[in-house]
C-alpha cells in the first residue's frame, strides 16, 4: 500500500454562519497527484488553504508527514509548498528579487532561484519587474516559488488559470515531472481535462462536500470518462 503523505480528516469550514465546507475527508498518497475538481463556490480554494495550514479549520483535522498543524505548525509548514490563485507582488521587485526574498525566507541556496526561473521559462525575465508580467506569467512565478524548497507537499490553487495553450501544455509536463521525482501534488481545477491528464486521484467537490473520488481508472472504467463521472457525482445526466 502507499504510504499517505496527507491525511484530511471531516474537514469543515464555516464562515459568518455560511458553511463553505462540510465534513470532507480523503488522502493524498506519496508521488501521488490529486485533483481537487468543482465549479465556482464547490469549495476548492477553502480546503487547500486550511491544507495548506493558512487558514484555520472550524472542525476536523490535518496530518502531514505525521505533523498536526493544529500542534506543530512550523514544523508543519515546512512541509508545503503553496501557490495562490493569484498573489500582488510589491512593485519596485524584479522576477529574480522576488524569487531571491522567497528563498532566503526557506533558507534556499541562491542558485536554485536561476533554476526554477529557467523550469518555469522566465530566465529571460528575471530583470523584469512582476507587476508588469501577465496573468499567466505571474502563474508561471508563482509555481516557481512554490517549488523552490522542493516541499514533500505541492499545493496548487487553480495553477492553469490565465496560462496560454503553450503553457497550459508546459504546465502538465512539469506536474509529471515533479510527480517523476517523487513529488507528492494536490491543485484544485475546473477544467477537467487537466484533471484527467496529470492526476492520480480526483475529488468531486459540490456545494462544500465530497459528492466523489477515486483514481482516474476507476472512473474511466466506471463512467468512461471524468466528465461523465462528475456529472454522475452531481446527479447530472
Amino acid at each position: 500500500m502507499d504510504d499517505v503523505v496527507a491525511q484530511v480528516v471531516r474537514l469543515s469550514k464555516t464562515i459568518k454562519k455560511q458553511t463553505i465546507v462540510q465534513d470532507i475527508s480523503f488522502n493524498i498518497a506519496s508521488g501521488n497527484v490529486l485533483a481537487l475538481c468543482g465549479g465556482n463556490g464547490a469549495g476548492k480554494s477553502t480546503v487547500l488553504r486550511m491544507l495548506a495550514g493558512i487558514m484555520q479549520p472550524t472542525s476536523g483535522d490535518i496530518i502531514v508527514n505525521n505533523l498536526r498543524w493544529s500542534k506543530e505548525r512550523k514544523l508543519f509548514s515546512q512541509q508545503i509548498g503553496y501557490m495562490p490563485d493569484d498573489y500582488q507582488f510589491n512593485q519596485g521587485l524584479t522576477a529574480e528579487e522576488a524569487l531571491s526574498f522567497w528563498a532566503a525566507l526557506r533558507g534556499v541556496p541562491k542558485q536554485r532561484v536561476q533554476e526554477v526561473l529557467t523550469l518555469v521559462g522566465l530566465e529571460d525575465k528575471r530583470k523584469v519587474l512582476v507587476n508588469t508580467f501577465s496573468k499567466g506569467m505571474r502563474q508561471r512565478i508563482l509555481f516557481a516559488q512554490a517549488i523552490l524548497a522542493k516541499p514533500p507537499l505541492l499545493i496548487m490553487d487553480e495553477p492553469t488559470n490565465g496560462l496560454d495553450p503553450f503553457w497550459m501544455k508546459e504546465f502538465v509536463r512539469l506536474l509529471k515531472n515533479i510527480k517523476q521525482e517523487g513529488h507528492t501534488v494536490a491543485f484544485s481545477t475546473h477544467q477537467l481535462e487537466i484533471a484527467d491528464d496529470v492526476a492520480d486521484h480526483i475529488v468531486f467537490l459540490n456545494r462544500g462536500r465530497n459528492v466523489g473520488e477515486g483514481s482516474i481508472e476507476h472512473f474511466r472504467d466506471k463512467y468512461g470518462s471524468t466528465h461523465a463521472a462528475f456529472n454522475h457525482s452531481l446527479g447530472l445526466k
